[in-house]
């Protein structure tokens, strides 16, 4: 949260976040979703890069998943998550992906992986 913070004093117009959830208990990114969708709402643009689909698809209007380096998914996020060939890939973890604080976050780092 700190690096975070330290970052949006700036007041930058775009933010790059690669794996918000590397290393990060699952409360704690549940924490950080809810700032980091109110920094995209008010106007920052945001590139997240994630490894968990349901993490980035939590957050993401717009995502492109990719499986040996190269795009094999790619549109809205709300119309990715509802894709049964994506949801049962064996890269992507279990879980449905959130932006509500108050649920638990499921398909994190301690999540068993699919397939």
């Amino acid at each position: 949260m700190v690096v975070l913070a330290q970052a949006l004093i700036t007041q930058p117009r775009y933010l790059l976040i690669d794996e918000l959830s590397l290393g990060l208990a699952p409360v704690v990114v549940s924490r950080l979703i809810p700032v980091i969708a109110a920094v995209a709402e008010s106007g920052t643009g945001v590139l997240l890069i994630e490894q968990f689909a349901t993490v980035a698809l939590g957050l993401a209007q717009q995502a492109h998943i990719m499986e040996g380096g190269r795009i094999r998914f790619s549109g809205l996020a709300r119309e990715l998550r509802e894709q049964p060939e994506l949801l049962s890939s064996a890269y992507l973890l279990r879980g449905s992906p959130t932006a509500d604080p108050a649920a638990p976050l499921r398909g994190g780092p301690d999540t068993e992986r699919a397939g």
